[in-house]
């Protein structure tokens, strides 16, 4: 016998996203892909950066010795888990990039759609 409140709750359930709204991956599709012994791997979807000129500047950092991408993250956009921003705004592939010359200027950018100070 099917209990119909447990029937409808399933049928009707809301899925939870896969990943936080602060993460790069949120919104990516989860897609499966069937090896030819027919297991099923899931992975998320490629993530597409958009060129850094569509991220809006909200300050400059100038990159000193001993200086690490978490805690620049955690200074200029509050957490450290959202170093992947600075890369996104800089154009960077791999994070350690960012820091590995002193005198370099890093862009801390607004996500992007955020539009900045025009002035």
């Amino acid at each position: 016998m099917t209990d119909p409140l447990k029937a409808f709750l399933q049928a009707n359930a809301l899925t939870a996203p896969a990943f936080a709204p602060d993460s790069r991956y949120h919104g990516l599709d989860i897609a499966q892909w069937t090896r030819p012994d027919g297991v099923a791997l899931s992975y998320v979807r490629r993530r597409f950066v958009p060129p850094p000129e569509n991220f809006a500047t909200l300050g400059e950092h100038l990159v000193e010795a001993g200086d690490r991408i978490d805690n620049l993250a955690a200074r200029y956009l509050g957490d450290p888990q959202q170093y992947w921003r600075l890369c996104d705004g800089n154009g960077a592939l791999r994070p350690d990039e960012l820091t590995e010359t002193p005198g370099r200027t890093l862009r801390i950018t607004l996500p992007e759609g955020v539009p900045g100070d025009e002035s």
